[in-house]
């Protein structure tokens, strides 16, 4: 009994001072963060600019635009630099950026009356300036952070254990949800009952414990898992240098150890040859060349498509946010009642986290991605459904570029005479999907809207499901040493597509118009799972549809197709 009882004690410890619960340790702290800054950022932008949109806006067309076009780079640097350098300083750069915005913060609301009247307010704007500028590099180095560590570092802790893998991502998907809501939860609170300088004092404090926690978190994961310290580049090069020396033993007959110092000195003078400095004009366009190759690595990968298909589903406006909150409101929804949606949309999203581990073991991978698309747009026929119920202002009649006509040029639908104020279009289309929060209309049915969020919410199940597994397929199929700048470009693509979906909003922002917005998206929805099933179909032809058997599962994770070397 005393020997059961020490093993399991000892098994205990080893889980929490395992490789893998030191990066679920590392990875809560860092999203706990972020999702609280996240949130909080908004609402400061918001306070600063007289309950205008404006900043936000700005600051989230900076945000979508800056990893659009740096995604490949970034995604390259972390593939070309040692993973604890890249991810020591991706640490460190996001966390002091976000300490220094809070700090920032402070300074404009304790001393924004005496700002306001400095060199006419241009000070004031400076302040803005800095804080979207510095908040956006905190971001890009969030992304770094988030590539490295959960696209490289998780792959290599896990190992060739391909289950091991999936149970890995899955767990971080569920801290992933269960930060979302209890993060913007706290600071929330703590703004409330405090104030948005206190909010600002307590997230640069957490940033500042965690980045000190995080770095030796990170620390101890690196040494207690030596296949960090190879890059895939260096082992593409030490096999090549092994096969050829290989070959010349067998042509001159050398011994080894010639055949090594001329395999060295060739490898030096290939090395000598690449350090060569470049002329002034190559080296400027090297970032280009870079974005360049980036994307034509990312289309040439055997995943392109699915890497595609997960892409598709950031053009929708049936999640949660500030569109589709604006929405319910329209429709007589409370904050009350959209907290208890977002609980349970969580739910339902953790659901399809351990569901997905548990039909992958039993259908394998490409399957799951398969199976989830189903299961995500038999849900989502719920929402289009609901466009046509009682309840739904679905309007065709009403032209969906009435508000921003009439925002740009007066009711008449022509150009006023005398000077408007200057608002940045977007954030029009930010204030006409939130503009009902203080009216909240009466609605004669809630048929509609119900049938609606019933759709959204049941369709987490497979919209997380289907992200898990196009994340795998890429973690497994993407030679390690592009898994930086293939994820790059696909956090550049997901990030266009959500682009898009905000300017179709401001196209058309009109609670009338929304039904029609419904449909569009759950069309990019689909279209986004056809070219998974040819991704799917392509991999495994007509046995995608059967039931595989226990030896077929294992095929049936990776697909036929060449990954690109």
């Amino acid at each position: 009994m005393e020997n059961t009882g020490s093993k399991k004690r000892g098994s205990v410890l080893d889980f929490f001072t395992s490789a893998k619960f030191l990066i679920y340790l590392g990875h809560a702290l860092s999203t706990w963060g972020d999702r609280m800054w996240n949130f909080a950022v908004a609402v400061f932008l918001v306070e600063l600019y007289g309950n205008s949109l404006l900043l936000t806006a700005v600051y989230g067309l900076v945000v979508a635009g800056s990893v659009l076009l740096l995604g490949a780079i970034i995604g390259d640097w972390v593939d070309k630099n040692p993973r604890l350098k890249v991810a020591q300083i991706s640490l460190i750069v996001q966390n002091t950026a976000v300490i220094l915005c809070g700090i920032l913060l402070m300074v404009v609301f304790q001393f924004k009356e005496q700002l306001t009247e400095l060199y006419s307010g241009w000070l004031l704007t400076t302040c803005y300036i800095l804080v979207i500028s510095i908040a956006n590099i905190a971001n890009l180095a969030s992304t770094a952070t988030s590539i490295t560590i959960q696209r490289d570092w998780i792959v290599v802790v896990a190992g060739e254990d391909r289950n091991k893998l999936a149970d890995m991502n899955a767990t971080v998907r569920i801290i992933d949800q269960l930060t979302n809501i209890l993060a913007p939860m706290l600071v929330g609170q703590i703004m409330s009952f405090g104030s948005h300088f206190i909010g600002c004092g307590f997230i640069s404090g957490w940033n500042l414990f965690s980045m000190c926690l995080e770095y030796c978190l990170l620390w101890n994961v690196y040494q207690k898992t030596p296949a960090l310290a190879i890059k895939g580049i260096q082992k593409d090069i030490d096999q090549e240098m092994r096969q050829l020396n290989s070959q010349k033993e067998v042509e001159s007959g050398e011994n080894p150890a010639e055949g090594s110092q001329l395999m060295t000195a060739s490898a030096a003078e290939a090395k000598k040859d690449q350090e060569k400095p470049a002329g002034c004009c190559y080296q400027m366009a090297e970032p280009l060349r870079t974005f360049r190759d980036g994307w034509v690595a990312y289309y040439n990968q055997s995943i392109f498509l699915s890497g595609m298909a997960l892409a598709f589903l950031y053009m929708t406006v049936l999640g949660f946010d500030c569109i589709t909150t604006g929405y319910a409101y329209t429709q007589g929804l409370n904050g009350s009642i959209l907290s208890l949606l977002m609980g349970a949309s969580a739910i339902t999203g953790i659901f399809g986290t351990v569901a997905f581990t548990w039909v992958r073991k039993k259908c394998g991978l490409i399957r799951t991605g398969f199976l989830s698309g189903v299961v995500q747009l038999a849900c989502l026929v719920m929402c289009v459904v609901s466009v046509f119920m009682p309840g739904s202002p679905f309007d065709l009649s009403v032209s969906p570029f009435k508000d921003v006509l009439s925002h740009l040029f007066g009711d008449s639908g022509s150009l006023p005479e005398g000077p408007t104020p200057s608002v940045s279009p977007v954030a029009h289309a930010f204030n006409s999907s939130t503009m009902m929060l203080e009216e909240s209309p009466q609605v004669e049915s809630y048929l509609s809207v119900s049938l609606l969020f019933a759709g959204v919410i049941a369709a987490r199940v497979g919209l997380w499901s289907f992200d898990l597994t196009v994340t795998q397929l890429i973690q497994e199929n993407v030679i390690e040493s592009e898994r930086g700048i293939i994820n790059g470009v696909q956090n550049s693509m997901n990030y266009l597509l959500d682009l898009l979906h905000f300017i179709m909003v401001i196209l058309a922002p009109n609670p009338e118009a929304f039904g029609l917005l419904v449909i569009i998206s759950v069309s990019f929805v689909a279209m986004g799972h056809m070219m998974y099933f040819r991704f799917a179909y392509k991999s495994l032809g007509s046995r995608l549809f059967l039931c595989c058997s226990p030896e077929q599962k294992e095929e049936a994770n990776s697909p036929s197709l060449p990954t690109t070397v």
